[in-house]
């Protein structure tokens, strides 16, 4: 028999393949072009944050840290390098003008800054914290040097009698509460579960998670439409951390506790939202840490450095104010330095 010829479609599809390869091919060589263009540009790794950290903002930000250990709770005037919260360059325009606001731990660190650049922005201020009282009191001073009211109101956030009193006498005194800013902490790192003992768990466990729920469900009967909530979460939610097991639990925690709250509040036009930090120079860290790991503190960070309170407080500014976030509840904003914090 004599062989067949082959179709005009068999051609055409020998014809499809062949160029298909030929295709494929010059796919190939222009990708090892741009691959032996890349390797002469030394561009294989991202470059690493220089020694002084990465500077960004409006001036340099320290990132060497002092060697130093403080005694919990920790104050921050005893620290060595004191935290940067005055955001000189920060011009306040009436965003919280009138409102009333509540800051726990807000006699240093976070807590501190957000109430200092709050009374800048137009806002009275009451700050709860523990028994830090000269810091406490220096928060105070600097509320009214931006020409807001202060009261400040020392006690124990796991105690619901506690935070039930407060929010009434913080109510009375600013004549209402707009804004709830649930910012203590308590923090200790343990490398290994079996060493975290119940006390310990607990001490966290009520501080950062159980306190929040208690003063938000205080402060609530006082807030109004227009009101909001702010938690401080962590980029330990995200990420998690090793020897933060119990303080990771927490804050992701109040993570989906923000998200629940901000649901059920919504139809009373009540935002709740969160603010999850980086490292940050607060005495939080010195009064956990030893002294050798303090002075490293920040360096593995995407900015090679721990932010500065003023580098966070512009934050709950924005969540706080019905001006810039009326459509925002919910939501958990990383301030973090970098997308790997």
């Amino acid at each position: 028999m004599t062989p067949s010829k082959k179709t005009p479609a068999r051609k055409a599809a020998g014809k499809s393949a062949s160029s298909a390869r030929a295709g494929a091919e010059a796919t190939a060589e222009r990708q090892r072009r741009m691959q032996a263009k890349t390797k002469q540009q030394g561009a294989g790794k991202p470059k690493p944050a220089p020694s002084g950290g990465v500077q960004a903002g409006t001036r340099r930000q320290p990132a060497k840290l002092p060697a130093q250990s403080l005694k919990k709770p920790g104050n921050e005037h005893d620290l060595q390098l004191q935290p940067r919260y005055l955001a000189a360059d920060y011009r306040g325009s009436g965003k919280l003008q009138g409102m009333r606001a509540l800051v726990t731990g807000g006699d240093s660190g976070i807590g501190r800054a957000v109430a200092l650049l709050f009374a800048r922005e137009g806002a009275d201020v009451a700050v709860l914290y523990l028994d830090e009282h000269e810091d406490a009191e220096a928060t105070c001073r600097a509320v009214e040097d931006e020409g807001g009211r202060c009261i400040a109101i020392s006690g124990d956030v796991r105690d619901p009698a506690f935070c039930n009193a407060a929010a009434a006498r913080v109510n009375e005194a600013l004549g209402g509460i707009d804004v709830l800013v649930n910012n203590a902490a308590f923090q200790l790192h343990c490398h290994r579960l079996e060493d975290l003992d119940d006390a310990h768990l607990q001490e966290t466990l009520q501080t950062n998670i159980a306190g929040y729920v208690q003063m938000a469900r205080a402060v609530l009967p006082y807030l109004g439409e227009g009101a909001s909530i702010i938690n401080t979460g962590s980029e330990t939610a995200l990420f998690g951390s090793p020897s933060l097991l119990d303080y990771t639990a927490t804050k992701g925690a109040i993570h989906a506790f923000t998200k629940a709250l901000a649901a059920q509040l919504l139809g009373r036009g009540i935002r709740v939202n969160c603010v999850a930090p980086g490292p940050v120079w607060t005495p939080l860290n010195p009064a956990d840490k030893q002294a050798p790991d303090v002075a490293r503190f920040g360096k593995d960070s995407d900015m090679g450095r721990p932010a500065q309170p003023e580098e966070l407080s512009p934050a709950y500014v924005f969540l706080a104010s019905p001006v810039t976030a009326s459509y925002i509840s919910g939501a958990i904003l990383p301030v973090m330095g970098g997308p790997r914090g």
